[in-house]
């Protein structure tokens, strides 16, 4: 009979690329994990890897049981939320991955409601790009993700995995204050701080600078937004912030509203297969009540 936990490691190779991703991902040496392939290769009888270069590829055979492996995973997990669903108690540990302005200004609130009505249950938070925190629920990393989209910028749509609403939270360029800074276009000639190139938060304030006729000056990126807040408040620098970024606080900086009120779009996502359990159940209504504080 095929061992299952191998057969997991084999479907993590397919995703991750290289023994040695796998190996970091489940904290193994890199030759345990082989070792456990070539187990998995000897119980199937047939081969599942061929070299190339330095680097493995999935022979057709191990692909056949990748598939499997994926439908045997949901299955499992489905079978673990029925039975946790037929409890009375919210119980257990979720994995929840959140982007930096929602673990500012939605996690506090929740946190402070979740010890109130759910003691039982323990809440792990790791900070994670949105687009990596959804591969990562897809890979079984993490159980759920606050995650965000751009105008324009569809967030990526992993397969197997659901998408409910949280809030829109507008976008306003922020201003060091008493510099007479009313519109976008005031602010064109000044040094601007933005996100990391490649990530959907910048592209977006790039491409709404150049409709605006004008290319932003960017001198400082950092994916960090109150180091963002931090430029702004010391004159150095101008930035496109979200609202949740303040979280109900007075905000520190002079705040100039955008053409149409922009919005991102903020929401969860959890695996189909577990959507359903009490514990995810129990930490989206929390959240969604948080964001109603703010």
């Amino acid at each position: 009979m095929l061992d299952l936990r191998r057969l997991r490691l084999l479907r993590e190779l397919k995703i991750r690329g290289t023994i040695t991703a796998v190996a970091e991902a489940f904290s193994y040496s890199p030759s345990s994990v082989s070792q456990q392939l070539a187990l998995l290769e000897a119980e199937a009888g047939v081969p599942l890897l061929t070299k190339s270069g330095r680097r493995v590829q999935l022979t057709p055979q191990a692909e056949v049981l990748v598939a499997h492996t994926t439908l045997l995973l949901e299955r499992v997990e489905l079978m673990e939320s029925e039975l946790v669903s037929s409890l009375t108690e919210v119980r257990g540990t979720v994995r929840l991955a959140v982007f930096q302005s929602a673990a500012l200004g939605i996690i506090p609130q929740a946190l402070t409601l979740l010890a109130t009505e759910y003691p039982a249950l323990r809440v792990e938070i790791t900070q994670r790009e949105p687009e990596n925190a959804l591969f990562e629920v897809w890979a079984r990393e993490f159980d759920l993700v606050i995650a965000e989209q751009y105008p324009g910028h569809a967030a990526p749509r992993e397969p197997d995995l659901d998408r409910v609403g949280l809030c829109e939270d507008e976008l306003r360029v922020g201003v060091p204050s008493g510099r007479g800074i009313r519109t976008l276009d005031d602010a064109a000639g000044l040094a601007w701080v933005m996100e990391p190139r490649g990530t959907a938060s910048r592209h977006w304030a790039e491409q709404l600078c150049r409709q605006a006729g004008f290319e932003p000056d960017v001198r400082f990126e950092t994916a960090d937004l109150q180091a963002h807040i931090r430029l702004i408040e010391s004159g150095n620098a101008v930035a496109i912030l979200p609202d949740l970024v303040w979280s109900g606080r007075t905000p520190s900086v002079e705040l100039v509203d955008l053409p149409g009120a922009p919005t991102r779009s903020v929401f969860t996502s959890a695996r189909e297969a577990s959507r359903d359990r009490p514990t995810i159940l129990a930490c989206r209504d929390i959240l969604s009540r948080s964001v109603s504080f703010l």
